[in-house]
């Protein structure tokens, strides 16, 4: 027998709203790395029943954000430095794409918004606090990504930035002289859109700019893997 409609738009709300939920936790390692998921126990925490949960945990496993292990079941996923690497990898030519189709719809507000989170992160440096500046960084991208007019993209953006901040807290904690020039790139960014560059190469130094993270990244931890980055 087919369900009502009414109860299937039911329950994808209860799954989006359970989707939501467990992946700001993960987010904010409230639901820490190898943390079991057990299916009862969230539908109870968030008052609906194990089906919408489900669903929710299958497309959180679908990002790589949840494992499932037979006669265990879900958990929260171990991190793994070759995710952190693929992520970063991914990241660097979504958001390099993204922000390249978003310049030319941006805002002079939105440019002097960005241009003042830069200043911020810069003041940051004296006193230097990893957590925030990794903050501050999301949001001057964010400012320059969001207005992507293609919404897939932007939503996969996003994902991979949720992606990242569970994969690592923050990578200015292992590599804080990284911090100096990435606020650097960031000024030659803003250059770049200002005068209306080619998004081709407002594109290439957005992708530059995330891969030479990554590459410090590696150079730091892995440096036999630094090569893999450029």
């Amino acid at each position: 027998m087919a369900q009502d409609p009414v109860s299937e738009a039911a329950t994808r709300s209860k799954s989006q709203h359970a989707y939501h939920s467990l992946k700001e936790r993960i987010a904010a390692e409230e639901l820490t790395p190898g943390h079991r998921l057990v299916l009862a126990s969230v539908a109870n925490e968030l008052g609906m029943s194990v089906v919408p949960v489900r669903e929710a945990i299958r497309r959180l496993e679908a990002e790589g954000l949840v494992t499932f292990e037979r006669n265990v079941g879900a958990r929260v996923s171990m991190i793994d430095d070759s995710q952190y690497r693929h992520s970063m990898e991914t990241l660097a030519l979504l958001e390099g794409a993204a922000t390249a189709l978003a310049a030319r719809h941006l805002t002079a507000d939105d440019v002097r918004q960005a241009r003042e989170l830069n200043v911020r992160l810069v003041e940051s440096l004296d006193d230097f606090d990893p957590r925030l500046f990794t903050s501050l960084n999301h949001e001057f991208h964010s400012v320059l990504f969001a207005a992507c007019p293609n919404p897939r993209l932007l939503a996969l953006v996003e994902s991979e930035w949720v992606r990242l901040g569970h994969l690592r807290d923050s990578t200015f904690s292992f590599v804080p002289g990284r911090a100096q020039e990435s606020v650097r790139e960031h000024e030659t960014l803003l250059g770049l859109i200002e005068t209306d560059a080619p998004p081709a190469d407002i594109e290439r130094a957005a992708r530059g700019h995330r891969s030479a993270t990554l590459a410090a990244y590696l150079s730091h931890e892995h440096p036999d893997e630094a090569t893999h980055a450029q």
